[in-house]
């Protein structure tokens, strides 16, 4: 009976669990030798004869387009690289262990090419990927997201209606072609599906195209391989149509409106001089967005300095026409002031022998009174004049009111044009009208040409 339960359980420990065989990524670890003090594998190109060539597949995804500085023209993507690569020193059969097709270690442990981004500024500071991936037969995996600062050299002819192209440049420092090929894995329409379907954020810009290039640099003879990512980004230009663009076509529109306004008073200069330090303020915001070098002038710049020009040319065609109504003035207030000092000296004529007549009816006394003692009496009594009664209070007033007519009058004739018009009225209206017409069309013809500019 022993014996048979025996045997019992040497079937069951043969057939059971316990009989499985355990695996570790350690024994792949161990078997290989791959410990951190062993420098065999992250000295040197891991390769086992030095006439191999290392290839490099790198694939590179838009993530986000964090800003596009156009004063230090800086393009600051954030992408996903894969960098793929053969180390002939790593190799195992999976079939001995378990099935393990692939292990994640320390990327310290390991050689990696020497890759960088040839149009990098700045330090990238974002956390990094500590892991890369090992297969069975030797291809390494290292993914890495990276925030790249990069120099873009940006045309902004057009702007805000520019497309961009910013190029990211990446390459071996010391291996050459012989040594060491760099090919895409991911060709133009793949890399621009992929980044398309994976894009978290665009701001004020949207991307167009991800075009993938490969080039050969020479340098001391010895020939070394590039790839060339080359973003392709439309800027949005809303909002600086209507921030910027729209309020200079409602200055415009306002000075032009600004004709209709009478030229015999002040309020005309005082508005278009408002309207153009109103630009004045917009050229100083379009000085911090523009930058300080650029190989043409942006559109946005000679849109601005024209309409500018041409309402700094109505201003001087405003203060030309007021001056020449101001010498028309002049002349007719001494024509009228000539004219009323004669006719002053003749009322004066005519007043002195009225004066002489009430006096002559006012000294006439009784028999029996003398002269002497009529005067006091004739200073106080009443005169009369075209058959009413006045005293002296009532003569000063109505010699106040006849010079405060006058004085309107002339204040008038000073502040209103005269309806049939003098030499110079006339020629200030010619100059007006024609200055309007031709300011009107050369608006007209400029905002044509500009927008057409901006659509082609």
């Amino acid at each position: 009976m022993v014996p048979v339960v025996f045997v019992f359980v040497l079937l069951f420990l043969k057939d059971g669990t316990s009989s499985k065989k355990v695996c570790s990524y350690q024994d792949v670890l161990d078997y290989l030798n791959l410990t951190t003090d062993n420098s065999v594998f992250k000295l040197t190109r891991p390769v086992l004869d030095h006439t191999h060539q290392t290839t490099i597949e790198l694939d590179l995804i838009l993530f986000a387009i964090l800003a596009v500085v156009e004063k230090s023209q800086t393009f600051i993507p954030f992408v996903w690289v894969s960098t793929i690569w053969n180390n002939e020193y790593i190799s195992w059969d999976p079939a001995q262990f378990c099935g393990i097709t692939e292990v994640s270690l320390p990327k310290e442990m390991l050689w990696k090419p020497d890759l960088f981004i040839y149009e990098m500024v700045h330090k990238d500071e974002s956390p990094h990927n500590p892991f890369i991936y090992i297969s069975h037969d030797g291809v390494v995996t290292l993914e890495d997201d990276i925030n790249v600062v990069s120099t873009c050299k940006m045309d902004m002819h057009k702007f805000p209606f520019d497309t961009q192209r910013c190029n990211i440049s990446i390459g071996s420092a010391i291996h050459s072609v012989e040594e060491v090929r760099i090919i895409p894995f991911s060709n133009s329409s793949r890399a621009t599906q992929f980044s398309r379907e994976l894009m978290k954020t665009q701001g004020e810009w949207e991307f167009l195209q991800l075009a993938v290039d490969t080039v050969n640099l020479s340098y001391n003879n010895r020939q070394f391989e590039q790839l060339i990512y080359t973003f392709t980004i439309k800027r949005r230009p809303l909002l600086h149509v209507i921030n910027f663009l729209l309020p200079i076509l409602f200055f415009l529109s306002l000075d032009l409106a600004s004709y209709f306004i009478s030229d015999h008073r002040g309020e005309k200069l005082g508005f278009k001089v408002t309207v153009l330090l109103a630009i004045s303020v917009l050229l100083l915001i379009l000085n911090d967005i523009l930058p300080s070098m650029s190989n043409r002038t942006p559109l946005i710049a000679t849109y601005c300095i024209v309409i500018f020009a041409l309402m700094l040319l109505s201003l001087l065609e405003t203060i030309l026409v007021i001056y020449l109504m101001e010498i028309d003035s002049q002349e007719r207030l001494k024509d009228d002031g000539e004219h009323a000092r004669k006719k002053g000296e003749t009322d004066d004529c005519t007043a002195e022998k009225e004066r002489q007549t009430r006096c002559s009816c006012i000294c006439k006394v009784s028999d029996g009174e003398k002269e002497h003692e009529m005067l006091p009496v004739a200073e106080e009594v009443f005169v009369q004049v075209n058959g009413s009664v006045q005293s002296r209070e009532a003569r000063v007033l109505l010699l106040i009111l006849e010079e405060l007519k006058r004085l309107q009058k002339l204040l008038d004739l000073h502040l209103s044009p005269r309806e049939e018009g003098g030499r110079f009225v006339l020629w200030a209206t010619r100059i007006n009208r024609v200055f309007f017409i031709s300011y009107v069309a050369s608006v007209t013809l400029f905002l044509s040409l500009i927008f057409n500019e901006w659509n082609s």
